[in-house]
């Protein structure tokens, strides 16, 4: 059966996934994590995607990602996997694939769920166990967001920039939202939507993309991401 074609729309933020093949680890190191966030900027901007958020874990890695046009975070993705896939398998003296097959996506209600997914994708090394708080971990886009740690890769969305008149106030602002951690049901949804790579949204926000792809977008099954809660454990994380 041929594979459905990715949903996905010029503009509209996506959340992606990529997984090591059998969660096998990507990053042996933090020179690994260097060449792979060096990479990625120039195959996002040589693409036409804007990276607004970033986690890399052991053996995963998320990105809250705009793109300029339909097929340009595949484009990206098959550079930099290529790039990537290259370069490791030379430092750890290893051969064959390195990744679990096509990367994972889903569309994002940028209104009700961006700053959730944002969230969602900086907190991962809290729930993996790795750090007690997202300011803690190197590899991820918070350090940026929050902080305003210099970080090239990060372009801010509009819903970021909404959130204060000045760059100090934004900042604050999205500090404030890791006060607390991120809502269950807000988990189970974007565990879901990325598990069935569907939209993260209302059912009128599907609907609204379903008339501009001119087709149906698969429905998130019901339930917890099983597969996760069993198999990932506190290294891993979702």
């Amino acid at each position: 059966m041929p594979r459905p074609p990715r949903a996905i729309l010029a503009g509209q933020p996506i959340h992606l996934v990529q997984r090591g093949n059998n969660r096998v680890a990507c990053f042996a190191g933090d020179r690994d994590r260097r060449f792979y966030l060096r990479a990625l900027l120039e195959v996002s901007r040589r693409a036409g995607c804007a990276i607004h958020a970033y986690a890399l874990m052991t053996n995963h890695v998320h990105l809250l990602v705009t793109a300029s046009n339909a097929r340009a975070p595949s484009r990206m993705m098959q550079a930099l996997g290529g790039r990537y896939v290259r370069y490791f398998n030379d430092r750890v003296e290893r051969s064959g694939t390195l990744w679990e097959g096509r990367f994972r996506s889903s569309l994002i209600d940028s209104e009700r769920y961006f700053l959730a997914c944002s969230r969602y994708i900086e907190t991962n090394p809290v729930r993996a166990g790795i750090v007690t708080h997202p300011e803690h971990y190197r590899w991820s886009s918070y350090l940026c967001n929050a902080h305003g740690r210099d970080d090239a890769l990060v372009t801010p969305h509009a819903v970021y920039t909404a959130l204060g008149g000045s760059a100090a106030m934004r900042r604050k602002s999205y500090e404030a939202l890791f006060s607390r951690p991120v809502e269950t049901d807000d988990l189970h949804r974007i565990r879901r939507a990325i598990k069935a790579q569907t939209v993260l949204g209302s059912t009128r926000f599907r609907e609204s993309l379903e008339a501009k792809l001119r087709r149906p977008l698969t429905r998130a099954s019901h339930g917890g991401d099983r597969r996760s809660g069993r198999s990932l454990g506190k290294v891993s994380s979702d």
